[in-house]
């Protein structure tokens, strides 16, 4: 009997690769989330000499909730 991970979503039967596959397609969509913020914030910047206040606390709420989790895994694991 195989003994993987088996969980249900939608009535769906779903294995780690699936979970896997979620948690690296969201850790992507944030990361390029906080690069396109930060690009617009430059643009915005550099273009129209006005600073995006919203966009920059995008950027650095994103980079302060990664640092402090990979801290937390790194100390916790």
């Amino acid at each position: 009997m195989n003994m993987a991970f088996v969980c249900r979503i939608f009535g769906i039967n779903t294995d780690e690769r699936f979970m896997e596959h979620r948690r690296r397609s969201t850790s992507l969509a944030g990361i390029i989330t906080a690069l396109v913020a930060i690009g617009i914030f430059e643009y915005r910047n550099i273009h129209d000499h006005i600073w995006s206040w919203d966009l920059l606390s995008v950027a650095l709420t994103f980079a302060i909730i990664k640092l402090t989790m990979m801290a937390w895994y790194r100390f916790t694991d």
